[in-house]
């Protein structure tokens, strides 16, 4: 994550993350913690998987205090193990024990997303078919989210709703047809947009092609219609799929020839990741 995407957009997620979290005061630290000491705590690795969200973790604490420095041994992306040391924190002792839930809480699961993506797109490996995320993510926390599905070799589909036009089953419905929807996203949308149309069985699929989309989204099919549903697209669109994807199942369905695989559950499902902070202890001054 940059840092002008930092400054601009996370910041704001982070800050309110925190405020839920202290609120007016961290009363235990506090208590302990009365005045100023200088001190030390590592990040350690409890399980295999890839980490992501380091940046993230960092900017907890120094939102706290911009003299907080965090001593790295490992970047997002990098596959990490059970006992690793992926950093070491150094600072007041008490921003230290404020920001650790907070801190851990995007770190755990933005790593647990990233994992989880990794292990679906070794599943596609030599397939070409490219894996994307959804909007089923988290409210207020879909920029970090998807951050994670890239660490995990994962691609974006649209980041918001401004971002792409995708026409689902209920806009169909409003626009009066497959046809009518796609004529009336071609007027309004910039040129430069494509078209996605979700498509819930093969007559569907027919006037989505006949139409002009530019995508044409395959939900809910089986392999024997979404066989035959890339033989009617014939190039014409690329080709997506979504709904009842399942780790048994993906190689199948890329075998077929989609473009392309999205699921949601790289961000609604993915376990955390276990990271924890340990063996805190005074500097001396």
């Amino acid at each position: 994550m940059n840092p002008v995407t930092m400054q601009l957009v996370a910041d704001k997620y982070i800050r309110l993350a925190l405020e839920e979290d202290i609120h007016c005061e961290d009363v235990t630290t506090n208590a302990v913690m009365p005045d100023y000491k200088k001190g030390e705590v590592q990040l350690i690795c409890k399980e295999n998987g890839i980490i992501a969200g380091l940046q993230i973790f960092q900017r907890v604490f120094t939102l706290l205090d911009p003299d907080t420095v965090v001593d790295f041994k490992a970047k997002d992306g990098d596959p990490v193990q059970k006992g690793q040391l992926l950093a070491v924190i150094t600072g007041d002792i008490r921003i230290l024990l404020s920001g650790e839930r907070t801190a851990l809480n995007y770190l755990q699961r933005l790593s647990g997303i990233a994992t989880y993506t990794n292990t679906v797109v070794k599943l596609l490996e030599g397939t070409g078919t490219t894996l994307l995320d959804t909007r089923k993510t988290t409210p207020c926390m879909r920029i970090f989210e998807k951050y994670a599905v890239k660490m995990g070799g994962g691609q974006n589909h649209r980041y918001n709703l401004s971002d792409g036009v995708l026409l689902k089953d209920n806009h169909i419905d409003a626009a009066g047809g497959v046809k009518e929807a796609v004529a009336a996203a071609r007027a309004y949308a910039p040129f430069v947009r494509r078209i996605e149309v979700e498509t819930e069985n093969l007559s569907m699929v027919k006037e989505a092609v006949e139409a002009g989309a530019d995508i044409i989204m395959l939900d809910n099919m089986t392999p024997e219609q979404m066989s035959e549903a890339i033989r009617i697209i014939d190039g014409r669109a690329r080709t997506e799929c979504s709904g009842n994807i399942t780790k048994e199942n993906i190689r199948t369905i890329a075998a077929l020839g989609i473009d392309y695989v999205s699921s949601g559950a790289l961000t609604h499902s993915a376990p955390i990741l276990d990271i924890s902070m340990k063996h805190l202890k005074a500097l001396e001054p």
